[in-house]
């Protein structure tokens, strides 16, 4: 299968990984923000951290806006949790902030477990669907 921004997403996850593997789970959630953030550093990984979304009604910008953890290569929104479980919530949050930005793919990933999970959300703003790809 032919993956859009496949090297990048891999790279993204392969940062997440380390992070996990050194600091295990059980910490906050900004614990892990901040070690990725030094792992993106480490790696080359372009990011800009805790971006703000500008949400648009009818062409018109709204004074409320979304703040995404990490946007890698300028394309890929991720969003970190460090919970038992990710949850319908998370996935729509991370779909909800590709809508906004009509960004094409998301990485929701959670260190909160024994085993780094993570899930890689593709949604295609002309046809207002998403679909997603799972590991945990």
């Amino acid at each position: 299968m032919n993956y859009l921004y496949k090297n990048e997403t891999y790279s993204i996850i392969g940062a997440a990984m380390e992070v996990h593997k050194i600091l295990g789970a059980g910490f906050l959630e900004a614990v892990y923000q901040e070690a990725l953030e030094k792992e993106f550093l480490l790696r080359n990984i372009p990011f800009k951290r805790e971006k703000q979304l500008k949400i648009w009604y009818k062409k018109q910008e709204l004074s409320k806006h979304y703040v995404a953890d990490f946007v890698c290569y300028d394309q890929i929104i991720v969003e970190t949790k460090a919970s038992s479980n990710l949850t319908n919530d998370n996935l729509a949050q991370i779909i909800n902030y590709l809508k906004a930005t009509k960004n094409e793919i998301g990485l929701l990933i959670n260190f909160g477990q024994k085993s780094l999970e993570y899930k890689r959300i593709i949604f295609d703003n002309n046809k207002m669907k998403s679909s997603t790809d799972y590991a945990d």
